[in-house]
C-alpha cells in the first residue's frame, strides 16, 4: 500500500527554522520513475494552498510566492524522501503542512492532481 509519512513539524520561534519529511513507501512508488512531490498548507478557517513541489530529479521547482527565498524543496530518490526546508518562519506560516505525490513528469501546483497525500504535520510560529 502506498503511503507518504511526514515528520518534522512542531513549534518554533518567528524568525526559525523547520524542516519537513516526507517519506514515501509502497510498490507504486518504489518501481515509479517519475514521481512529483508537491507540498500543500492549511490554516484554520482557510482553504488549502500551494507551498511548493519539486519534479522526479529535483532540478524542477516551483514556489508560491509568498514562500520564495524562505523555503527550499528537495528530495532524496534514494531514500524516497523529500524534505522542505522552512526557514525565516513568520506567524503566517503556521498550518497544516502535507506532502502529496503524483506520477507526472511536469510540477503540478493545484491539490486535486495530487492522489497520494501524507497525513499533515502541524507546523506553529510563535511571536
Amino acid at each position: 500500500q502506498e503511503q507518504l509519512v511526514e515528520s518534522g513539524g512542531g513549534l518554533v520561534q518567528a524568525g526559525g527554522s523547520l524542516r519537513l519529511s516526507c517519506a514515501a513507501s509502497g510498490r507504486t512508488f518504489s518501481f515509479s520513475r517519475y514521481i512529483t512531490i508537491g507540498w500543500f498548507r492549511q490554516a484554520p478557517g482557510k482553504e488549502r494552498e500551494f507551498v511548493a513541489a519539486c519534479d522526479w530529479s529535483g532540478s524542477s521547482t516551483a514556489y508560491a510566492d509568498s514562500v520564495k527565498g524562505r523555503f527550499t524543496i528537495s528530495r532524496d530518490n534514494v531514500k524516497n524522501t523529500a524534505y522542505l526546508q522552512m526557514n525565516s518562519l513568520k506567524p503566517e506560516d503556521a498550518a497544516v503542512y502535507y506532502c502529496a505525490a503524483n506520477f507526472q513528469r511536469r510540477i503540478v501546483t493545484t491539490g486535486t492532481g495530487y492522489p497520494y497525500w501524507g497525513q499533515g504535520n502541524q507546523v506553529t510560529v510563535s511571536t
